[in-house]
Order: structure tokens, then sequence, then C-alpha cells
């Protein structure tokens, strides 16, 4: 559950992001206040008017004179009110920026572990929704809420100078709407933070119904995402309807009670004025600075809101600025002389943080040599993915160390350990943009010949036959390709990273066995020097590996080449026979079938 803070030590963590910008919001202020005190200064010249000019005998020109003035007073009150925005509005905008930029790299500094946690949702809405509502109460909200409050005060003081009673029957209103504005701002404050989480929740319901809208079409289960997409859109409705509710009420309170002072005010007003207690341009100013005043008295509740609906915005940004990064660089990282890439694990242990007393890997040791191709096998939640996601410290060792070349991986930069180190997944990610730049992503040399070789080594030639050649946009997460072409595009951006030290989680489960060994091949020429663990779930990847490391329930149980493993360990022969059989990738079909099409015509034509 989110921790409570009060209103001004939550919005006084915006300082450091204002505090450039304060002068141009001072200005701002400035001019939002002068424009309210011209529209107090209206109801004084009435006042002069009434008295002074419209008695009998009195000067017309004097009329006028009034009304010019008030003519040039209006202008002066709009003129400011546009001074007001082009002060507030640039520099909000550049802080609203900022801290877009901040958040988005703090997200890509912190751990995966953090990511696992958090729905895509709730960091979308508090990257984009959140930023921008605050982004509007720095350029009106706060700077409105000052100028109403003092707007107000000098107000009530201008109405006591002409009349203490009649000011007093209009301060008496303002008590119970100050009892009741306790009162609301409690649950007003309860009732925002819920709608802000739920559509952050919402948010992440329709980018995964987006993501998987294949999975939802092939199983038929659309009607389902909506009934459910629907079911926390009526939630959201709902709460916005509580909180339109308890703003509303807040309102008619505001409106009502000054409205009826007012109201009262007009009888007595009028019998002070029958009695030469009071003049009737006194009356009439006012009623004109009450009715000026009025509006604002009204606005606060919709500001007070703002204030509010901000504060929340504030909290639920820092709940992600706050979150400590705990995989980072030493202050002096090593790096080892002419890095040949030897991978050890020395007694490595790992846990999720929510989960210490369950470890998922339990004292791992074992030792990859410089340029070897290690295969790591095990049942399904034995621990393999975990195992590699170590290596470019995506998540960190809980006992124990992982070296390279006997330097920890902890004595590295992150930086430099994620050069030396490259990755490619099972489950492919790729990004909205070209072919040539998802394969030139990681890579140091983003040169033609690099990323040709890359392609060849992956066997990705399809990437050149495609419509717009390397520079096709491939689509969101790649989802345009197949899923041997999104595996093939991935290894060839690890191959392109030219990384000391390959860590591949099974990389090739969507490609037939016939690709599978010429990009085996190829990563063997290219790669020879490079040290490769390799998680596998096919016999043919097995067998291609220089040696093979038996993982079971976390801990590393045997390692030795094929051959030997199969000689010695039952549970490897287990593993090995229920490995899965060869899939093929619908691209390597429709390939094998066009070739089989050309050779049955070349048959008939030698015929």
């Amino acid at each position: 559950m989110a921790k409570q803070t009060s209103f001004f030590r939550s919005i006084s963590r915006l300082y450091p992001h204002m505090k450039p910008i304060i002068p141009r919001l001072f200005m701002g202020l400035m001019s939002a206040l002068l424009a309210s005190l011209v529209a107090l200064t209206i109801p004084q010249v009435l006042r002069v008017l009434i008295n002074d000019s419209l008695e009998p005998g009195g000067a017309t020109d004097a009329v006028w004179v009034a009304a010019v003035v008030i003519l040039l007073l209006g202008i002066a009150e709009a003129g400011l009110v546009a001074l007001r925005r082009f002060f507030v509005i640039n520099p909000a905008t550049t802080v609203e920026t900022r801290m877009r930029v901040s958040l988005y790299g703090h997200l890509q500094d912190l751990t995966v572990s953090f990511h696992d946690r958090w729905g895509s949702g709730q960091l979308l809405s508090r990257a984009m929704t959140d930023l921008n509502f605050l982004r509007r109460w720095m350029a009106f909200g706060a700077i409105m809420l000052v100028v109403t409050t003092l707007t107000v005060v000098i107000g009530v003081v201008v109405m006591f100078s002409m009349s203490w009673q009649l000011a007093l029957i209009f301060l008496a209103a303002a008590v119970p709407i100050m009892i009741y504005a306790f009162r609301f701002r409690t649950r007003f404050s309860k009732v925002t933070r819920l709608s802000q989480d739920q559509a952050g929740d919402l948010a992440t319901t329709v980018e995964e119904s987006v993501h998987g809208i294949r999975v939802l079409k092939a199983f038929g289960r659309s009607r389902e995402a909506l009934e459910n997409f629907n079911e926390q859109a009526e939630e959201l409705r709902k709460t916005e309807i509580a909180k339109a509710k308890h703003l509303a009420t807040f309102s008619l309170v505001v409106t009502l009670l000054p409205e009826l002072a007012l109201g009262a005010g007009l009888v007595v007003g009028v019998m002070l004025a029958a009695n030469r207690e009071l003049s009737i341009g006194s009356l009439v100013a006012f009623f004109a600075t009450a009715a000026v005043i009025a509006s604002p008295v009204e606005f606060c509740g919709m500001l007070l809101a703002m204030a509010l609906t901000a504060k929340t915005a504030v909290d639920r940004h820092y709940e992600v600025m706050d979150s400590v990064n705990t995989i980072t660089s030493p202050a002096e990282p090593t790096r080892p002389a002419g890095l040949k890439g030897a991978l050890s694990f020395n007694q490595a242990t790992f846990a999720f943080e929510d989960a210490l007393d369950k470890p998922i890997l339990k004292d791992v040791s074992l030792d990859i040599r410089p340029g070897e191709t290690m295969a790591l096998v095990g049942i399904t939640g034995s621990g393999k993915s975990a195992l590699l996601q170590l290596v470019p410290r995506l998540y960190e060792v809980t006992d124990g160390s992982i070296t390279i070349d006997g330097v920890d991986l902890r004595d590295f930069s992150v930086e430099e350990l994620r050069e030396v180190v490259a990755v490619a997944f099972e489950d492919t990610t790729l990004f909205s943009n070209s072919v040539r730049d998802n394969v030139l992503l990681g890579a140091r040399e983003r040169t033609e010949v690099a990323l040709e070789e890359a392609l060849d080594v992956a066997q990705a030639h399809f990437a050149f036959s495609l419509p717009q050649g390397l520079d096709t946009l491939i689509g969101e997460e790649g989802l345009s390709l197949s899923g041997g072409q999104r595996q093939r595009i991935a290894l060839a951006r690890a191959i392109a990273a030219k990384p000391r030290v390959l860590v591949l989680d099974d990389p090739l489960s969507a490609l037939d066995v016939n690709t599978e060994v010429l990009v085996e091949r190829r990563l063997r020429e290219v790669l020879a020097d490079t040290t490769t663990l390799i998680v596998a779930h096919r016999p043919s990847t097995v067998a291609l590996a220089d040696r093979v490391a038996l993982l079971q329930e976390g801990r590393i149980t045997a390692v030795g080449t094929h051959a030997e493993l199969l000689a010695r360990s039952q549970h490897y022969r287990y593993v090995i026979a229920s490995l899965e059989t060869e899939p093929r990738d619908l691209d390597s079909e429709l390939l094998d079938s066009e070739l089989s099409h050309l050779d049955g015509q070349t048959e008939e034509v030698s015929r």
C-alpha cells in the first residue's frame, strides 16, 4: 500500500524540478494577481461614479471618464491574463519533458526484478497521464489557487472597508465551507488515487490485449477479453462518478452558501442604505466586489481537486523514482587485460527478492573455457534461464560469485560487462524499427560489413528480400515476421555485438534442424574465440556443443561431453529423451515446398 504523506511534503518534492523556472512562475503569478486586483478596482470606480457623479446636478463628463477607465481596466485585465499564460506555459512544458525523460532513464536503470513486479500500463500512466497533469497544475492550478486565495482575502478586506456588517454576513458563510473542505480533501484524495491506479491497470490490460491479439483470436477468447476489459472499465467509471459526486457536492456548498449570504446581505444592505448608514455607491460597490470574488470562491472546488490530484500524481511518480537500482557499477571498475572470456560460476546461489528462502539455483559451480560452447540442459523449471540471466547481471547472485577471467562480474562496470556479454533470448523481443536498427542495436561497429556478416551467420538472408530490404520496418515487436525470422534477427543482433561471452537461451527453437545446423556451423567459424553458453531443448543442439552441463533442481549435477553423460547419467538420458522433437518454422517449410516444386518442374523439363 502506498505511504500516505501530507500535501505540502508531497508537493515540495517538485522543488528541484521547479527551481529553474521559479522566476517565470513568479512573474506568471504576479500577472494573474494583478489581473485580479484590476478586477477588484472596477467596483470602486462604480462607487465613485454613483456617489459623486450620479447625484442631481452632477457632471456628465464623469460618466464618460468612468466608462473609459472601466474599459481600460478591462483591457488591462485581459492583457495580464494573456501575459500569465506567456510566462508559465513554456517553462511548465520544459519541466514536464525533463521529468518524463528522467523517469524513462530511471526505468532503464532499474533491475529486471522491478519490471517483473510492475505492470507496463502503470508505468505508462505515470510517464504520460500523471506528468501531463502535473504540467497543467504547475502552469495553471498552483498559480490560480494562490491568486484565488489572495483575491478572496483582499476582496473581503475591501468589503470590510465599505461595510463591516455586510462583510461579516459574507464571512460567516466561509466557516461551514472550511469545515466541509477538510472532509472533502480526505475523501477526494482516496478516490483520486484509486482512479489513477485503476486507469493504470486498464492501460496494462489494453497493452496486453494488443500484444496478445493473435493468441486471443486463435483461441476464440476475444469476447472473454472484452468482458474482462468491460468490468475494469466499469470499475473505473464508478470511481470517476464517485469523484464527480464529491466534487459536485463541494461545488454546491461553495456556491450555495455565498449566494445565501449575498441574499441576506442584500436585505441588510438595503436597510442600512435606507437608514443612511451606507451610501448607494458603497452598496453597489460592495455587491460588485462580492460578484468579483464569488467566481474565485466557486472556482476553489475545482482548484482544490486539481491540487489533490497533483499530490497523488507526485506520489505515484516518486513511487517509481524512489525505487533503488540494486545492480550498479563499482566505484572503481576492473577489467582484466587481454580479455579471453573464461566464464566461471563459483557456488552461485540465486533467489528472487520476495522468495529468498526458496532459491532457484543452489551452489552452482561450472567452468567454461575460453572459446568453448557449453550446452545447458535440464527439465522444465530446473533454473536454466535464471542461470543465463545472471551472466549479464540482469539479476544478481544471492550468494557466491560469477567471474569472467577471474574477475567478479560485480567488479565490472555494468556498461562494459554488457559489451563483453551478449544475449539472445528464446522469447524474442524486437522493436518497431527497421531490420538494420534492430540488428545493430548493441553493435560497437555499426557498419554494413558487420550487419551483413551477422545476418549471414544467423541465416537471416530473408531480410534482403523484404519490401524495403534492411530498412523495412518490422512492426511492433516484429510480429509481422514469423517466429523463426524473429529468432534469426535476434541472434544476428547478439552476433553483431561481437561479444567475448555469448549467452543463448534456446534462440533456435523455432528453426528447423537444417537451418540450425547452418547457424551453428557459421557460429563456430565467426565466433571461434567466443565463449558460448546455450540452453538446449533439442538433441541436435546438444550434439553440437563441446561439452554439456546438466542442471537438476537448481544444481549442476554432471558435466561432460554428450557421449560421456549418456553413458554415466541416468537423469541426463531421461532429459535427452524428453527433449522436444524438432519444430519446423513456417517460412522454412514454405521455402522447402517451393524448392520441391522447382525440382519437380526441372525434372519435367529434363524429360
